[in-house]
C-alpha cells in the first residue's frame, strides 16, 4: 500500500467520523377552539357560529388560522431549519379546519399532511396529527375510545386518543395524541375521568410493549393535569429520573420545568403545565450505531414575545383568542411544547 492510498483511506475515515448530526423536532399544540363557522347539529358548537354568543365570523376564523399558522411555521426552527417533523394538535372541530390550516399559505413550505378521526366529544372537538412526509411516514392509525366513569363528571363522551405508528426517517415509532377531560366541575371530581384516559393510553402502550419491549413510544397532549399529578405519575407511569425509567415507566422531562415554576397555561396567576410530551426509555439509550437510531436530547416550551400578553389582567400569560365571549385576537391560551431528537 503506497502513501497516497493510505492518505485516501485516512481521509475516508475522517469523513465518516464527521457525518453531520441529524436532528428531529416533535411538538404539541392546543389550538384553543379551532372551529369552522358552520353549525353542526350533532354537537354543541352553537357559540362558534355567526349567530352564536361569540359572533364567530369568517373574518375571525381566517384571522385565527393566520395566527396558528404563524406559530406552527416557527415551531422548532431554532433546532431544525424545517421546524417540527410531527405536531400533535388538540381542540379542533373537524378535518375541514385541519385542511384549511395545513394549506395555509404560511405553511406551504412544510407540506404538512394530517391524520384525524371524529370522536364523540360533546363539544365536537378532536385531536389530530400533522406531519411532514419528508420525515415521517405513517402506516397505522387508530382512534382509542375513552370510557368515562359516570361518578367523576357528567357521563358524556370525551375526546378519543389518536394512536399512530410510522417511520421517522427510517426508524419505527409509536405516537399517542391525547386531550384528557377538563377540570370543569372541580379538580377532585373530574380526576377519575383523567385517570380513565391515562388508563386507556397505558393499556394500549402495554399491548405494544408486549410485542416489542424496546418500542420507541411518544405520548403527547393536553393532559389537563400537571406532571406531578397522580394520573401521570401513577396511572400512566412516568418519572423524571432517566436511570429509573424502565420498560414499565415513561420518561417525563417536564417535571423539572413545573417544579421550577414554568408552565404552558395560566389561571389566576398560577401556572400549569398540561401540555406534555413523554417518552419510553428506549429514547434515552444511545444505540451502538447512533447514526441509525434516534435518541432524546431536550424539551422546550415554545414561548415567544409575540405569543404573550403584554398588558392588562392577563399580562405575561399566553395571548389567548377568547376571554369568555370577547374576541381578543390572540393565538392560543396554551404555549406549545416540543422535544428534540438526534442521531
Amino acid at each position: 500500500m503506497n502513501w497516497s492510498t493510505i492518505l485516501i483511506f485516512f481521509l475516508l475515515i475522517q469523513w465518516q467520523e464527521k457525518k453531520p448530526v441529524e436532528k428531529a423536532v416533535i411538538g404539541f399544540y392546543n389550538l384553543e377552539n379551532l372551529y369552522d363557522t358552520i353549525d353542526n347539529p350533532l354537537v354543541n358548537d352553537d357559540e362558534f357560529t355567526p349567530s352564536g354568543a361569540k359572533h364567530y365570523s369568517g373574518t375571525i376564523y381566517q384571522n385565527k388560522l393566520f395566527k396558528l399558522a404563524h406559530v406552527l411555521n416557527q415551531l422548532g426552527t431554532a433546532d431544525h431549519p424545517r421546524g417540527a417533523a410531527i405536531i400533535g394538535v388538540a381542540e379542533l372541530e373537524n378535518d375541514t379546519v385541519l385542511n384549511h390550516l395545513v394549506n395555509h399559505f404560511m405553511l406551504h413550505n412544510k407540506q404538512f399532511h394530517f391524520i384525524h378521526f371524529d370522536s364523540r366529544d360533546a363539544r365536537g372537538i378532536d385531536v389530530g396529527l400533522l406531519y411532514q412526509p419528508d420525515f415521517f411516514h405513517p402506516y397505522i392509525a387508530q382512534s382509542l375510545q375513552v370510557n368515562l366513569p359516570g361518578s367523576s363528571k357528567d357521563a358524556y363522551y370525551t375526546r378519543d386518543i389518536l394512536y399512530v405508528k410510522g417511520q421517522l426517517s427510517g426508524e419505527t415509532i409509536h405516537v399517542y395524541v391525547n386531550h384528557w377531560p377538563s377540570r370543569r366541575g372541580g379538580e377532585d371530581r373530574s380526576a377519575p375521568a383523567r385517570a380513565a384516559a391515562a388508563k386507556t393510553c397505558r393499556q394500549h402502550i402495554d399491548s405494544i410493549r408486549g410485542k416489542d419491549a424496546f418500542a420507541k413510544i411518544i405520548v403527547m397532549g393536553d393532559l389537563n393535569d400537571n406532571p406531578t399529578d397522580p394520573s401521570i405519575l401513577n396511572v400512566l407511569g412516568a418519572t423524571d429520573n432517566q436511570q429509573a425509567a424502565s420498560n414499565q415507566l415513561l420518561y417525563n422531562p417536564w417535571i423539572s420545568f413545573y417544579q421550577k415554576g414554568f408552565g404552558t397555561l395560566a389561571n389566576r396567576d398560577v401556572w400549569g403545565l398540561f401540555d406534555q410530551i413523554l417518552l419510553s426509555n428506549s429514547w434515552l439509550r444511545k444505540e451502538p450505531d447512533s447514526n441509525k437510531n434516534w435518541h432524546y436530547v431536550k424539551a422546550v416550551i415554545f414561548q415567544k414575545p409575540f405569543m404573550t400578553e403584554n398588558t392588562g389582567k392577563y399580562k405575561g400569560y399566553p395571548m389567548r383568542t377568547w376571554d369568555g365571549n370577547q374576541y381578543r385576537g390572540g393565538f392560543s391560551d396554551h404555549y406549545p411544547t416540543y422535544i428534540v431528537l438526534k442521531r
